[in-house]
């Protein structure tokens, strides 16, 4: 259900992006005609500079870099979405999972406190299980096991993270590149001799485009990435204190049996 929801919202962030572009450059080519008739009249020849031009019109290899643009723009709604639905208090710390536990600790049952953890998994749920399948074993050794599970979960949480944070750095080097190439074309367009005008816009405006692209994904992307990360940092602290203070007591806690 999770990743439908995901994937439609990527699907829709392209959807408006393509959407808003044509519309741009629709608006684009109407104020062109409008202001430069006379120009064109004595230009050789003439190329529309809406959006979708530049993505559709600018060659194979500028096409495959848009691809890579959109694709890194998806990634980016994609990791977005999933770091919302996961790195949030309530999904990692759930006060039903704290109380339950909390009450058997304060009845001395363990067994109970670890079929609460099995009834609802998540990333405390696995820190505390380490340490009460651990109980008989000493406080020393159940200390050690939580400490591992709390690393390990811990590093789930931030790989998370670090998704978005590829994302946030991938993308405005994806828009250098398409500024370089861009570039290059334009360049060469000039060292043919006289140049098309119209051929010689596409490529400035490629080299533009990609670069206000990447950036458009990027800052996005980095300022999502450190509102999670301290999010998380947060709630890591929390978990850490809510542990420590839920084993304190197997110092002197049997195990109950059936």
């Amino acid at each position: 259900m999770k990743k439908g929801w995901v994937l439609f919202s990527v699907l829709g962030v392209m959807v408006l992006a393509l959407t808003a572009g044509a519309l741009y450059g629709q608006e684009a080519g109407e104020l062109v005609t409008e202001a430069g008739e006379a120009v064109s009249a004595a230009a050789p020849s003439t190329s529309s500079g809406g959006f979708l031009s530049i993505v559709f019109k600018s060659g194979a290899m500028a096409f495959i870099l848009w691809l890579a643009i959109f694709a890194a723009a998806g990634a980016g709604v994609y990791f977005g979405v999933d770091c919302a639905i996961t790195v949030r208090p309530a999904k990692i710390l759930p006060q039903n999972l704290i109380d339950a536990v909390t009450q058997a600790m304060a009845e001395g049952d363990v067994l109970k406190a670890l079929k609460c953890c099995d009834d609802e998994p998540g990333p405390l749920a696995n820190i505390l299980s380490a340490g009460f399948s651990h109980v008989e074993e000493g406080f020393d050794v159940i200390e050690e096991a939580i400490a591992t599970a709390a690393d390990l979960e811990t590093e789930k949480l931030m790989q998370k993270l670090t998704w978005l944070s590829v994302v946030a750095n991938l993308a405005p080097m994806l828009g250098l590149l398409g500024t370089v190439q861009g570039m290059i074309a334009a360049f060469a367009t000039l060292a043919g001799g006289a140049p098309d005008i119209g051929v010689l816009a596409m490529n400035i405006a490629q080299a533009l485009y990609t670069t206000a692209g990447g950036l458009t994904i990027a800052i996005p992307c980095v300022t999502v990435y450190y509102i999670f990360r301290n999010t998380a940092n947060r709630i890591v602290l929390r978990m850490e204190a809510l542990t420590m203070e839920m084993i304190k007591d197997l110092r002197h806690v049997e195990v109950v049996e059936d």
